[in-house]
């Protein structure tokens, strides 16, 4: 299988092993854009690379040989990640939490992967308990409430409340059961 190429000229094969990975994050005075279409281009010649090439540039940059049995396919496609992510970034600290979570569910047998409901960063949750308003500040690995940081909402429900709550349940943020939609949906009463 072929990744697409897009530059004609990305399709050059150097011979050289995988050199701008663990440099992208390195200054230099080149322009950012053409790090980024440097970068774009070894990814498209990736396909073109023997594979001891390809296992060579997994050496220098995972530091360990590749898997036994790893495909040149995903060898090829674990490279071309790796070098995004020194590019652009990495997934956020609550994204690795969430595949974390959800590659734990799968573990135990469970084949839900619904998210349910996903705050973003920066979101206010409010919520009146016994005649006064609570509010949270969802962060990006966590969340704030009365200037603590906390991980989870259902710890904060349990500090507001004295007793165990369901924290997403507390604030109103769990997602109703197509059950409950169709018995609010217009025209059923």
């Amino acid at each position: 299988m072929r990744l697409a190429v897009h530059d004609a000229t990305a399709r050059q094969n150097s011979g050289e092993p995988l050199s701008v990975i663990g440099q992208a994050g390195a200054r230099s005075d080149q322009p950012r854009s053409s790090k980024i279409d440097d970068i774009e281009a070894e990814i498209a010649g990736l396909p073109d690379r023997s594979t001891h090439q390809l296992r060579l540039a997994w050496r220098k940059s995972y530091r360990r040989e590749p898997p036994l049995g790893l495909s040149r396919n995903l060898i090829i496609r674990a490279l071309a990640n790796l070098m995004q992510e020194h590019a652009y970034g990495g997934p956020s600290v609550a994204m690795k939490r969430r595949l974390t979570t959800l590659a734990g569910e799968f573990e135990k047998g469970r084949l839900s992967f619904d998210p349910g409901v996903v705050l973003k960063t920066g979101v206010r949750l409010v919520r009146q308990w016994r005649g006064h308003a609570h509010t949270v500040l969802v962060l990006e690995d966590g969340f704030e409430y009365e200037g603590q940081r906390y991980r989870s909402l259902t710890m904060i429900a349990a500090r507001i409340t004295g007793a165990h709550w369901s924290g997403p349940r507390f604030f109103g943020v769990t997602k109703r059961t197509s059950r409950s939609l169709s018995a609010t949906a217009p025209g059923d009463e």
